[in-house]
């Protein structure tokens, strides 16, 4: 399959995938940075690609290693005891002022994983630490498929029981 030239390429796709690094960086300074590097390493692969996926999956494919990069990169900069950072993480929003409130709904997180099935604890553990779901199946010795559900099935929780408890 023949690829369009990159400049096209940037046409079609540059909003979706600015949107896209927007939806999982919740920065848009740093969504921009991962929007201009995704398209440096697509010009770098363009004679790589195979055709076996749609360009448009192979760019949000690249725009995703990305992002799971920079996560690995100040993966040491987030821990349990950074209550904004992982409530961010955890439940997806995208601040919280530093407070008593924060820090006890940290403490109430910290709890709840801890009543929760050990697998699915370190699951949403180590997706918080910026691990993908390809590395945490094999160090759990569970299939990756799994590692989804037992983090979805564990977010449901978390985000129910913290509505019901007004966090």
């Amino acid at each position: 399959m023949k690829l369009p030239e990159l400049e096209t390429l940037y046409t079609l796709y540059r909003a979706d995938l600015y949107r896209y690094l927007c939806h999982l960086t919740h920065d848009a300074a740093e969504a921009e940075d991962l929007l201009s590097e995704t398209f440096l390493r697509a010009l770098r692969r363009l004679p790589t690609f195979r055709g076996d996926c749609a360009v448009k999956t192979w760019l949000f494919g690249i725009a995703r290693n990305i992002w799971l990069e920079s996560l690995r990169k100040r993966r040491d900069t987030v821990s349990l005891d950074d209550p904004e950072a992982m409530l961010e993480r955890c439940l997806g929003r995208d601040t919280l002022a530093d407070t008593t409130d924060a820090r006890r709904a940290l403490a109430r997180v910290r709890e709840l994983l801890g009543e929760m099935n050990p697998k699915a604890r370190q699951v949403v553990e180590l997706r918080a630490q910026g691990y993908s779901y390809a590395e945490i199946a094999p160090r759990l010795q569970i299939t990756e498929n799994s590692a989804r559900v037992l983090e979805h099935r564990a977010r449901a929780v978390l985000q129910q029981t913290l509505q019901k408890e007004g966090y």
